[in-house]
């Protein structure tokens, strides 16, 4: 249980630091932005692939989570 805790708390963690650092670097490129806001479709797409960045933080989430209960020195024999 402390696992899958864990687990979650950090994987939520690493996602909303990763969205707060990407959002502070991210620099608009008005020229383009206008150029291209005559020909704009009606419907939302979304690019780029953070299915790297999602899989490392997931790994990394589950490594410190599965050295947490460790860590806390949880017995359940006691």
């Amino acid at each position: 249980m402390i696992f899958a805790v864990s687990f979650v708390v950090l994987f939520s963690l690493f996602q909303f630091l990763m969205g707060l650092f990407l959002t502070f670097i991210y620099t608009p490129d008005m020229e383009l932005a206008w150029s291209a806001s005559a020909t704009l479709s009606h419907k939302v797409v979304l690019k780029g692939d953070s299915f790297f960045f999602t899989f490392f933080f997931a790994f990394l989430s589950a490594t410190i989570a599965y050295f947490i209960p460790q860590k806390l020195n949880i017995d359940h024999n006691k």
